[in-house]
């Protein structure tokens, strides 16, 4: 795809705090005077997000699940992040593929090959041009979720799950070390915020 705009992802635990970055990320964008729009996955289009709803709180096959994920990003690709930058708009997603490598893969334990297929028939070779991991140890997750009031499917696993997920993701960022940059998000926010500005300057200058 031929544009100046570009595609940033933010990845990461349930409780890892990338939610509380997702604004700020944006804001600090639009302040270097781009175009952006936000969006999320599972989710990001009417039909997107009715599969949410089903995927977060409906028990189900974990290669339903993964097949379930990769149908609403393939509607996500199609009606608004293709489109978006197209137009020059640039892109910042609440999750995307990796997430399906981190919870289905790590998590459920499905075949990465599997996988594999899926992200080459929904998405081809198209990837985020910068990935942020926000990454916290399981623990430290763990203890900012117990202040939710309600827990979705994903949030309520046992603690070997998320291992297994944070140990996916932090493989994904080995593998992939040029896209996917890893955020300690166990620090102080301002912290946090400091390095990610220090990061994008570099990235974007």
């Amino acid at each position: 795809m031929t544009t100046s705009a570009r595609f940033i992802t933010l990845e990461g635990m349930d409780g890892a705090g990338k939610s509380t970055h997702l604004s700020w990320l944006a804001a600090h964008l639009r302040n270097r005077g781009l175009d952006v729009l936000v969006t999320r996955e599972p989710g990001g289009t009417p039909l997107g997000e009715q599969l949410r709803e089903l995927l977060l709180n409906q028990p189900m096959h974990p290669e339903t699940e993964a097949l379930m994920m990769f149908a609403a990003r393939r509607e996500h690709l199609e009606q608004v992040i293709f489109p978006a930058l197209a137009r020059g708009t640039w892109v910042v997603s609440d999750r995307f593929t990796d997430a399906s490598f981190a919870y289905q893969g790590g998590g459920r334990g499905l075949d990465e090959g599997r996988l594999r297929i899926l992200e080459q028939w929904v998405q081809g070779d198209f990837q985020p041009d910068l990935t942020l991991l926000f990454d916290v140890p399981v623990e430290v997750s763990r203890a900012r979720l117990a202040n939710n009031a309600t827990l979705d499917r994903f949030e309520q696993e046992k603690n070997d799950f998320f291992l297994r997920v944070r140990d996916a993701y932090l493989r994904r960022a080995q593998a992939f070390p040029e896209r996917i940059r890893v955020v300690d998000s166990s620090l102080p926010l301002d912290a946090i915020q400091a390095e990610l500005a220090e990061l994008l300057t570099l990235w974007l200058d």
